[in-house]
């Protein structure tokens, strides 16, 4: 009987190892390759490093995107039609940096205000079947780890 009471506790710990594997080496979630480096979104929230969130208030975000419709103004292109994606350009590693969306805002994580019109810290252009224009802005916030400020406009 103890024995049958041991197996049935160590089952659940077996099965959440194994998920737990996959999902952090997975790369079925949006990543992009910097140099040596690749950063990827994951939903295990505890396993991130960076962490952002999305406000609908420009007052309450630290950091701006804008989507744009025009891919040479912006910082960050993700153009692809889903198949044949390179699934090798992001391999996690141990030089993988892994971002987690919040709902609210994390304690020192950024918070992204998205938007169509600008100001904006960074210019988005997304034109994806895998990314979204959120985890597309994730991704280059998550990637930069701190905002750039924008540069005052002289007259």
């Amino acid at each position: 009987m103890l024995r049958f009471k041991i197996l049935a506790s160590v089952i659940p710990l077996l099965a959440a190892a194994v998920f737990a594997r996959n999902e952090i080496g997975s790369v079925s979630h949006p990543c992009i390759a910097l140099g040596d480096t690749s950063v990827e979104l994951t939903s295990l929230f505890w396993t991130a490093g960076v962490h952002v969130a999305f406000t609908d208030d420009p007052a309450r975000a630290t950091v701006r995107v804008q989507i744009t419709e025009d891919a040479d103004a912006a910082d960050f292109a993700v153009v692809d039609d889903g198949l044949g994606s390179e699934s090798e350009s992001c391999q996690a590693n141990s030089s993988t940096r892994l971002i987690s969306i919040a709902a609210q805002p994390v304690d020192g994580g950024q918070v992204i205000y998205l938007s169509t019109e600008g100001p904006a810290d960074y210019r988005v252009y997304v034109r994806s079947k895998t990314f979204s224009q959120r985890e597309a802005a994730a991704l280059i916030v998550g990637a930069r780890g701190s905002h750039r400020h924008l540069q005052a406009a002289s007259l």
